[in-house]
């Protein structure tokens, strides 16, 4: 196995690993980031989850220690490809949170495991993003100042980055391709799964309404709840202790 920083890549590409499990029947969460996000943004999330589980987060290829890796402008190849590395970790229940982008992610992940594997996680946490079938006018900006602008008034984590002209250049790309993806993904209604859906916003973001949140319902079969903190699109970096225990309420059930 080999160690990159804090965590741990498994036998797969797109797995990296921040807290182990401490016994077999533990559950194994797995962590989808934002657009333009990497998997540590989950690391210290991982360090706050006061629960028996297994945390690992996806890295997306184009960023961190992926950054010589082709970007993938499709949410379904994407999905195709997690999926892969997914369904070989068995011998664990499985629970997904996924923020903004890596909503529709877990959510295209989990519709895959239950269709080819048979496997449903415990639940999937659907953060900061409206559901499915309700498509955003996400247009990919064509002027890198206008999209830094965007991203600086999300006010997300490592903001300083956007005063640091190499580093854009280099995660730009990423963030592009990224766009492209969650701009191209269509699904409709009755799309469903049957596992527990968890919906998680921030009162004050503007990238999600209540209404958008609550249709994340119709995409199941199984129970849904949707729970509302302080913040904005970033909420679980200003309400992580809170989030945390939400979470480990929730999969520990």
């Amino acid at each position: 196995m080999e160690h990159v920083g804090a965590a741990e890549v498994r036998s797969g590409r797109w797995l990296r690993r921040f807290r182990r499990g401490e016994s077999p029947e533990d559950v194994r969460l797995i962590c989808f980031p934002h657009a333009g996000g990497a998997a540590t943004f989950f690391f210290p999330f991982a360090r706050g989850l006061n629960a028996s589980a297994e945390v690992l987060a996806v890295q997306y290829p184009g960023r961190q220690d992926r950054h010589r890796d082709a970007c993938i402008d499709s949410v379904e190849e994407m999905a195709d490809l997690i999926f892969e590395d997914v369904r070989a970790l068995d011998d664990r229940p499985l629970a997904f949170f996924g923020h903004s982008m890596g909503a529709v992610l877990a959510f295209e992940v989990t519709r895959r495991l239950e269709e080819k594997d048979g496997i449903s996680p415990r639940r999937l946490f659907a953060s900061a993003r409206p559901a499915p079938s309700r498509h955003r006018d996400e247009q990919l900006r064509t002027d890198d100042a206008q999209l830094i602008a965007d991203l600086k008034a999300l006010n997300g984590p490592n903001s300083g980055i956007f005063a640091d002209e190499d580093a854009l250049r280099v995660i730009l790309p990423a963030i592009r391709s990224d766009y492209k993806a969650i701009e191209g993904y269509v699904v409709t209604p009755d799309t469903r799964v049957t596992c527990p859906i968890s919906t998680v916003i921030g009162v004050s973001d503007e990238r999600v309404t209540s209404d958008e949140a609550e249709d994340w319902g119709r995409h199941t079969t199984g129970d849904f709840e949707l729970m509302a903190f302080p913040g904005g699109h970033f909420y679980l970096n200003e309400q992580l202790p809170d989030v945390a225990r939400f979470v480990a309420e929730r999969i520990s059930q």
